[in-house]
């Protein structure tokens, strides 16, 4: 007779798959609901894939550990960024200026999702499945717009953006020289923020692109002939990597700030057992600082280690378990989310005082010295700074 599932886990793309991987590690055996288990064709089949992700130090040692880590032709370190306001501020953060190797690392949506479904093949603890599973604790991995969470009558608050993000990858003239960049801008009186990240290694030329914008100008460049889009984007990144070239389709979707109002509870039904939130199902934040997968790894790690220390006696399903991870989480996704919606704002207003503000704080940062380093450090992933 088989061992009863201890954790079903309602989602498998990133976040779902490595905690699947997470917890098996540590013997608990988890059925890995797949919902597009069975379909003829993958939700991607007909279209790039455009994604890419800068996972932070924490990220890339916990990916590490399960041995799901790409080869550097899909990770590249990224060792300097470099951020460009609208009236001459410039911030720039160095690698060599801390211990670590790289500030974070440029990676391919589509190979880590290979590397973590070849791993899932190979761990008899984890069962993929597809339909929900009994067990004492279900975990939503299944992004912004979950069934379950409704399902659970968990409400999302979700704050829209008057901005939608572009997605593409692209050619350069110049190296990227494993800098990313990022162009705060002014666009007929409405804010924008355009993101070059190094892609194909240390001597590459490719980068993937991430371009919040208002949506009626999104949906127009989506739509424009490929030497109008590119044109447009050497103007935004001020000709900074020479004439440009799309390889890529250029997708795009709305953008939000939105949290859910609790993470973690119990079913309704007698003996349904806990439930708990992780990833886009619990939060999403603004991709400018680059930290929504690292806040759903964060998650990962974090759930991970609180069911690994329970005492013996207690169930995966205790809510006072539960109750310490949506604590702990909700901490770091109120400095990181935070920022990243503060900066996003101050940067989409179009006005004399707020240009000011923001350049010159742009400039006073970049003298800060032990603030700007530890920012840089907390957004590396690091904790107890």
């Amino acid at each position: 007779m088989a061992r009863p599932f201890d954790i079903c886990i309602r989602g498998a793309g990133i976040v779902g798959r490595t905690l699947a991987l997470q917890l098996a590690s540590k013997r608990l055996r988890v059925a890995l609901v797949d919902h597009h288990l069975g379909d003829l064709a993958s939700p991607t089949e007909g279209h790039s894939d455009v994604r890419a992700y800068a996972l932070n130090a924490a990220s890339r040692a916990l990916l590490q550990g399960l041995r799901c880590w790409p080869e550097m032709a899909h990770a590249t370190p990224v060792l300097a960024m470099q951020v460009f306001g609208d009236a001459g501020g410039v911030t720039r953060f160095d690698a060599s200026d801390t211990s670590a190797q790289a500030l974070n690392w440029i990676v391919d949506v589509p190979e880590l999702e290979r590397l973590l479904a070849a791993a899932i093949g190979f761990q008899s603890l984890i069962d993929v499945v597809g339909v929900p599973q009994a067990a004492p604790l279900t975990v939503v991995c299944e992004g912004k717009a979950s069934r379950t969470r409704e399902e659970f009558g968990v409400e999302f608050l979700a704050t829209p953006y008057k901005h939608w993000a572009l997605a593409a990858r692209l050619d350069c003239a110049l190296p990227h020289a494993q800098v990313a960049r990022q162009w705060f801008a002014q666009a007929e009186g409405q804010g924008e923020i355009a993101a070059l990240l190094p892609l194909d290694g240390p001597h590459g030329r490719r980068c993937a692109l991430v371009w919040s914008l208002p949506p009626e100008r999104a949906q127009a460049l989506q739509v424009a002939s490929d030497e109008d889009f590119c044109l447009a984007l050497q103007a935004a990144s001020e000709n900074t990597l020479g004439s440009l070239k799309l390889t890529s389709e250029r997708h795009i979707w709305p953008l939000q700030n939105a949290q859910a109002t609790h993470w973690c509870g119990t079913g309704a039904e007698p003996g349904s057992g806990a439930w708990v939130l992780a990833g886009d199902a619990a939060h999403t934040v603004h991709p400018l600082a680059g930290q929504g997968l690292n806040l759903g790894l964060g998650d990962v790690a974090e759930l991970a280690s609180v069911l690994e220390a329970r005492p013996y006696w207690r169930s995966v399903g205790d809510l006072r378990l539960l109750r310490a991870y949506e604590r702990a989480r909700k901490t770091e996704l109120a400095l990181i989310g935070g920022a990243g919606d503060a900066l996003q704002r101050l940067f989409s207003r179009d006005s004399a005082w707020a240009r000011s503000l923001r350049n010159a704080g742009m400039r006073a940062f970049e003298r800060s010295g032990p603030i700007k380093a530890w920012i840089a450090q907390r957004a590396m992933g690091a904790r107890g700074i």
